[in-house]
């Protein structure tokens, strides 16, 4: 003989499972939820460390990470700490002005203090490719996206008559705050390091692609290629 449960049975179970759920101790608590992060996106504030994720490392660590913050402005007149000693020359404050004149002398007196090996070009490739292939093209011929589809000017090729010797400081003057109207400020992107990484690559492009001293590749003809 079948048996039929009473709806009426079911609707009281889950009611009190709910209410019993629901009971919290913590007052800012919503009780007991279904998967919340599906429907309830959690507050953030600004310059807090939310660190670990209290369903791993339980709640109490959570808490003290959250009432820490994590950023604060630095004292004035100091400079932030490297961590490396060979490091903290990138920390310097920038002693060239965002004037023409500054822009000179940073031609004259400024220089990298990476030296440009088949490593550092490497490293300033792929800063490259990420931030400035767009307008300058893969091989910094100034036929990069924005140019070819957006009908902007183009730049000038590295390794033509305007940039092909353009003094490395006057590069990283230009990186950090622009030059004329197309060419943006990229202090905010890249940190002192990764502009003077980038700066090796282009100045790998001003001579062709190849290292400064190097000869230049013998050109293969289809004959040979085949």
């Amino acid at each position: 003989m079948s048996k039929t449960i009473n709806p009426a049975i079911i609707a009281v179970a889950t009611g009190a499972m709910a209410l019993l759920g629901g009971c919290t101790s913590d007052p800012d608590s919503p009780g007991l939820e279904y998967m919340p992060d599906m429907y309830r996106s959690p507050a953030i504030e600004a310059y807090v460390d939310y660190g670990q994720d209290p369903y791993y490392f339980g709640d109490s660590l959570a808490k003290a990470q959250r009432n820490t913050m994590s950023a604060r402005l630095p004292v004035e007149g100091t400079i932030p700490f490297a961590g490396h000693e060979e490091d903290a020359a990138y920390n310097f404050p920038y002693a060239y002005p965002r004037t023409e004149e500054g822009y000179e002398a940073a031609g004259r007196e400024l220089h990298s203090p990476i030296p440009m090996t088949e490593a550092t070009v490497a490293q300033g490739k792929e800063i490259y490719d990420i931030f400035c292939i767009e307008c300058h093209g893969a091989k910094g011929q100034g036929d990069g996206t924005v140019v070819n589809k957006g009908n902007y000017p183009p730049p000038p090729a590295y390794d033509g008559n305007q940039l092909k010797d353009l003094p490395e400081g006057k590069m990283y003057h230009s990186i950090s705050y622009g030059r004329n109207i197309a060419m943006g400020a990229h202090a905010s992107q890249l940190s002192p390091k990764e502009r003077w990484l980038v700066i090796q690559y282009v100045k790998y492009l001003q001579h062709g692609g190849k290292m400064p001293g190097e000869a230049p590749q013998a050109s293969t003809t289809t004959a040979e290629a085949q």
